[in-house]
């Protein structure tokens, strides 16, 4: 189901007629042969504005998913090999940054700078990594203490040649999981952060979509203009949450010790 909504978020633009900024419809109409899911109160093709959300909020997902994952095996690695101040250093920012609900700053971003969504997904990287940063740093400390790490060591071998032959590699059945899971929260958070409205109010998103439906409860459209964006995200956090189940279930080594 995630390859399905993947594949309707790239193809978003060649699977419709309309361009998601035109008003030039009749406001609040519903499905037709035209618009299969109706127009919206601005006059906009409400299939147009689910398909350039959808793809808005999966790029969302997908850069602060990976963005936060690079930074969490970038200082969980490095911590773990280095150790002393830099290892102390790093995992109490982490301490730091786990306290904090990363929501509250990245609204007070949103609302004083209005940055592109991508420096928010950015900005949202830097406040997640500490999870994967503190899981991988604790397994890096089992693998770096093996023998052939050791021996790489009296070689000569130096902590950056160490951790990118032996430590990145060796935790790599780690990394789908964590990915999975930081994209999902990534996604999770951009439609909780458009809902809110401190996007731009012209780029499309779920978030947008599901607020504007709101608006209009009272009206017989919710079944046409509400709950396609709910499905859709519901489907992916849903699909998301399984891949990163079937994942851990296949390449951690801690479950299959288990």
């Amino acid at each position: 189901m995630a390859l399905v909504l993947l594949t309707i978020a790239l193809l978003g633009p060649a699977l419709t007629f309309h361009d998601p900024h035109d008003i030039g419809f009749t406001p609040l109409s519903g499905p037709s042969a035209q618009h299969w899911l109706g127009v919206n109160d601005g006059g906009m093709d409400i299939g147009a504005e689910l398909l350039y959300g959808l793809r808005n909020t999966l790029w969302f997902g997908l850069l602060g998913g990976t963005a936060a994952l690079l930074l969490g095996i970038f200082v969980g690695l490095s911590s773990a090999w280095y150790g002393g101040w830099y290892d102390r250093f790093f995992m109490r920012m982490g301490d730091v940054l786990l306290a904090i609900p990363v929501v509250m700053p990245l609204i007070l971003v949103a609302v004083l700078l209005r940055p592109s969504p991508e420096v928010i997904a950015l900005l949202l990287a830097l406040f997640s990594w500490p999870t994967t940063a503190k899981g991988l740093r604790a397994q890096a400390l089992a693998v770096r203490n093996r023998a052939h790490v050791r021996a790489a060591q009296r070689m000569g071998a130096g902590g950056r040649y160490i951790i990118t032959r032996h430590l990145l590699p060796e935790l790599f059945p780690l990394y789908p999981t964590g990915w999975v899971t930081k994209i999902r929260m990534a996604i999770f958070m951009e439609a909780s952060l458009a809902f809110l409205g401190l996007f731009s109010p012209e780029r499309k998103s779920l978030g947008v979509m599901i607020r504007d439906a709101i608006e209009f409860y009272y009206l017989d459209l919710w079944w046409h203009w509400l709950l396609p964006p709910v499905f859709c995200l519901t489907l992916m956090l849903m699909s998301l949450t399984f891949i990163a189940i079937g994942l851990e279930q296949t390449f951690d080594p801690r479950l299959k010790d288990g």
